[in-house]
């Protein structure tokens, strides 16, 4: 069946039995929808109806796809009424599945896809795109070597950058016809991907070296090329081309690194409210991570940093901080250390009378010689932040920061109920699952997700009203405490980070704080005395035009 108008067929336009008379005899519609005429908010009653006949979070995902790929305009209506139900099915965990299944299940396409197989193909694949330089404000690109917890997934990886930007528009009212999705596909290590008939991607293993490098280069060129005042969100990288990815060029282009800087940026907010608590600074704190990836690293970068803007220098702020990773306690002895870790290595002589399990110093060992003040887990290691280990920790620290950031459900380092009680009310704990409020001698606790989704819409959206050149380490300060502020976790049992649910309020104020500061940098292209104004005219509502 034919439609004359791209007004029908055009997800950005489409408005279905919204459409009113006059505009079907204008577009050729008539006798192709029913004859009622509805408004936004009855469509999405109805689709929130059928939304809710699903019963596994799979088909839920399928459903708002096939909504999201036919009408935006009410996929967004839906989501942001119910953000914080729907914003798990749309992005994590949900996706993870739904990236597994990709190739098997492959509907319509939403993604920029670029192949290392073809580098010479990228300047033509933009250009296909037939869009101005000043009409896109944001590409989110992966190579999908690290998605979630579950690792290398190639070219099915390409709904990690879908998901991404539809969080952005979501929680942050960015405009989803001013954004890209992109997929960098370098090929795959995962076999089962590489021997399955029906996978979709360049059908080789990962590319390393100088070809990818170049590869990388040339997107980053191209890209800032066609669309010079957009920022280029980077997303599930490997851990060692995400660092040498993000230092290379973060001073050149509009580059961000959720999995590193906004990571680390939500862990500030989570440490900052805690420290409203504990009276204290960071140059006071003692940091162990439990999981030293890309974003554990990258939590000790801003941490560490923050120790730095408070006075101490570089060599003080490393000597505060206590990385572990799969083979124990990172000392600068151990073979093939990737070099986002060497900055942290401990020097084998500080830790030669320590016991060992295995040839390797443990988290409890740790905890025992540190006495950290926070002990962050990105592990992926369920259940490793044991009741000994909370009990040690709290032996020696009146109130920890326990933030166990893993997820889903069955990754987290401890569920933060346990986390409670074996430090009788005392730990202030931060997870990355989301948690239903509990009660402990007597006192209801409510428990924040770290969930990044409280920052990166927000900082992209200050970034992009003020045209900012690049995003500094006080912008992503900024953001941090714009999050820290919204709450007052004083009390026994209030959350040390605001509630998702409250993420476009959220997201306006973090972009506030963020394009003040770029102004203030001297790294904004546009400058306002009325910020909050900007923000508010520039975030795109799910309305029909």
């Amino acid at each position: 069946m034919k439609f004359k108008s791209e007004a029908y067929t055009n997800p950005l336009t489409n408005k279905e039995t919204a459409f009113s008379h006059e505009e079907r005899v204008k577009l050729g519609l008539i006798g192709r929808l029913p004859s009622a005429v509805e408004s936004l908010e009855q469509q999405a009653t109805r689709a929130y109806a059928q939304l809710q006949s699903y019963e596994q979070n799979i088909h839920k995902y399928i459903y708002l796809d096939n909504l999201h790929n036919h009408n935006e305009v009410l996929y967004y209506k839906l989501i942001t009424e119910h953000l914080e139900e729907l914003l798990p099915i749309i992005y994590d965990p949900t996706v993870g599945k739904a990236i597994k299944e990709w190739s098997s299940n492959y509907r319509q396409s939403r993604a920029l896809y670029l192949s290392i197989e073809h580098p010479e193909d990228i300047r033509a694949a933009f250009a296909n795109l037939a869009l101005g330089a000043d009409d896109v404000d944001l590409l989110v690109c992966s190579d999908a070597e690290q998605i979630l917890g579950i690792g290398d997934w190639g070219v099915n990886g390409t709904d990690i950058s879908v998901g991404k930007l539809a969080v952005y528009t979501a929680a942050a009212g960015i405009d989803p016809a001013r954004a890209i999705a992109v997929n960098l596909d370098v090929g795959t290590n995962n076999q089962a991907l590489l021997d399955d008939p029906l996978y979709l991607g360049y059908r080789h293993p990962r590319v390393r070296g100088e070809k990818y490098d170049a590869f990388i280069a040339e997107y980053l060129k191209v890209a800032s090329e066609f669309f010079p005042k957009a920022m280029l969100h980077f997303e599930d990288f490997g851990a060692g081309n995400a660092r040498r990815i993000l230092t290379k060029y973060r001073d050149q282009y509009r580059i961000f690194n959720d999995d590193m800087q906004g990571t680390g940026a939500i862990v500030m907010a989570a440490v900052t409210s805690g420290l409203k608590v504990t009276q204290e600074n960071f140059k006071e704190q003692r940091l162990v991570v439990y999981g030293a990836g890309t974003a554990g690293t990258g939590m000790a970068d801003q941490i560490s940093a923050a120790m730095e803007r408070e006075g101490l220098t570089r060599e003080q702020a490393k000597a505060r901080v206590w990385l572990i990773d799969r083979h124990g306690l990172v000392t600068a002895d151990m073979n093939d250390l990737p070099d986002y870790q060497q900055e942290y290595a401990r020097a084998p002589e500080e830790v030669s009378t320590w016991e060992r399990t295995n040839g390797e110093i443990g988290l409890l060992e740790v905890i025992k010689q540190v006495k950290p003040t926070i002990l962050i887990g990105t592990s992926t290691h369920h259940g490793a932040f044991t009741q000994e280990v909370i009990e040690t920790l709290v032996a020696n620290v009146v109130r920890p920061i326990v933030l166990p950031l893993s997820n889903p459900d069955e990754k987290i380092e401890a569920m933060p109920e346990d986390v409670i009680k074996w430090s009788q009310g005392r730990a202030l704990v931060c997870t990355g699952i989301p948690v239903k409020p509990f009660v402990y001698n007597d006192i209801t606790y409510h428990i924040g997700q770290g969930n990044n989704a409280l920052l990166y819409p927000g900082l992209g959206l200050g970034v992009i009203v003020s045209r900012a050149t690049k995003i500094t380490d006080a912008m992503l300060e900024v953001a941090a405490k714009a999050v820290s502020d919204q709450v007052n976790p004083t009390e026994l049992g209030h959350a040390i980070l605001p509630p998702v649910r409250e993420l476009r309020s959220s997201s306006a104020k973090v972009a506030v704080a963020v394009a003040k500061q770029a102004q203030a940098e001297g790294v904004a292209l546009v400058t306002s005395d009325n910020w909050e104004e900007v923000v508010e005219k520039a975030m795109w509502k799910p309305e029909y035009k």
